[in-house]
């Protein structure tokens, strides 16, 4: 801990805007101390945890080795949801606690998943490119044959947390047919609970909101991409690793899928080499659906009070270890 009574020290492993720079000095309490490091600058990350109570953890991977060099250790807080890029298992072992914070991010999300459905519907990216490049009025005509609207749609929700509770009202109400798959049906719904075979096989677009797991790595391979209709759209907003990218590529240029949108790899940053990147039926974004100013503003809530939480010997918010 750090020194002065009460006086506890976290770590931000994460290259923070000046908006979000300016939100956390201004939310701070006076006996919490905040460093705040680039995740490229692994040198100054080694020596500033090697005090540090509490490591706020937005995507760089925390593994053991991080684990272990940092006795002070107390909690590890996500600045998110999905926990997958922490070694839980040490952390369970070394006695530091994991937290993660469900709901905050799930406007941005369901917001950016919705942008991506209708890029990718509307060919956004490509229409674009052509009208930047004067040639907007020159397609051919076909091109307007493969565009779309959302109503009379059928979208499928793989996963029914609070991302899609918000972006199922939101389908509806433009005039699409929402069916889900989960572990279980869910109270209060928006949409038809469904097998996921069904769904894949029914929807005219798929959208990805579970998280990464043992049983859920590549669940959308090859086999699942060939039970999807002719035609039908991919959209991933939760982990790159749930898709099989080869495969995936594949049915992108094969036609079997009409086009993708992407916010996630399953490597992230993303290899310039990636083949993803060359198609044009494809709308990317870097792993940014969850950020928005509203999305940090409700994430230093949780981790302020978690980080007293801990000072305090209390109870945490959403802990998962």
């Amino acid at each position: 801990m750090a020194e002065g009574a009460g006086v506890m020290k976290a770590v931000l492993q994460y290259r923070a805007s000046s908006g979000f720079v300016e939100q956390l000095e201004e939310r701070r309490p006076g006996w919490l101390q905040i460093a705040i490091v680039d995740e490229t600058d692994k040198t100054r990350f080694t020596s500033e945890m090697a005090d540090a109570d509490i490591l706020l953890h937005v995507l760089e991977p925390v593994t053991a080795g991080v684990i272990q060099a940092a006795p002070s250790l107390k909690l590890i807080q996500k600045i998110g949801v999905g926990v997958n890029t922490i070694d839980l298992d040490t952390a369970k072992k070394q006695g530091v606690a994991v937290a993660n914070m469900p709901g905050t991010n799930s406007q941005a999300v369901a917001e950016q998943t919705l942008m991506l459905m209708l890029s990718a519907l509307r060919r956004t990216v490509e229409f674009d490119q052509q009208t930047r490049a004067g040639k907007g009025w020159r397609m051919a005509p076909d091109v307007f044959d493969q565009v779309g609207e959302i109503a009379g749609r059928t979208v499928g929700l793989v996963g029914y947390g609070a991302i899609p509770r918000v972006l199922a009202s939101v389908l509806k109400a433009l005039g699409a047919e929402v069916i889900y798959t989960a572990t279980r049906p869910k109270r209060d719904a928006v949409g038809r609970f469904c097998s996921i075979d069904e769904l894949l096989e029914r929807a005219d677009i798929v959208s990805l909101h579970i998280p990464l797991t043992p049983e859920t790595d590549k669940i959308i391979n090859a086999n699942a991409l060939a039970r999807m209709k002719p035609g039908a759209i991919l959209v991933n907003t939760a982990r790159g690793g749930l898709v099989d990218e080869a495969a995936l590529v594949e049915a992108l240029t094969s036609g079997q899928l009409r086009a993708a949108g992407l916010d996630v790899f399953a490597q992230e940053p993303v290899d310039p080499g990636n083949p993803l990147l060359a198609l044009d039926n494809v709308v990317l974004a870097p792993h940014a659906a969850w950020l928005t100013p509203e999305t940090l503003a409700r994430s230093i809530g949780v981790a302020i009070e978690n980080c007293r939480r801990v000072r305090d010997g209390e109870d945490l918010l959403h802990q998962v270890v």
